[in-house]
């Protein structure tokens, strides 16, 4: 209830459409996360070289230099096919996409 007595419902119409809306003007993110074999380093890191993609001369997390030969990008696309789209196909086939969103953590 409000202060004037009246029922405040939540979730209805107006509610519920402001919500989408506010929604659509996002562009859904996805953890791109690949890995390969240590004798692939190289072949991985060159791979961007002939792909035009705008995470090249980005900064990214790897594991390489420690052992883990994982390296993980965090992109805004409109499908996973897209954000897959963004990696050299050598380095796609051996990626996974999952949707993901920022969470408050308690």
């Amino acid at each position: 209830m409000d202060g004037g007595g009246r029922i405040e419902e939540s979730g209805c119409r107006p509610d519920v459409a402001a919500a989408e809306r506010r929604d659509a003007r996002f562009m859904p993110r996805y953890l791109l996360h690949h890995r390969h074999e240590p004798q692939e380093c190289g072949v991985v890191y060159a791979s961007f070289k002939g792909h035009v993609s705008p995470l090249r001369h980005q900064a990214t997390l790897a594991s390489c230099r420690s052992g883990g030969h994982a390296i993980w990008w965090s992109v805004e696309a409109p499908t996973e096919t897209d954000a897959l789209g963004l990696l050299p196909f050598y380095v796609s086939e051996r990626t996974t996409a999952t949707r993901v969103s920022e969470v408050d953590i308690p």
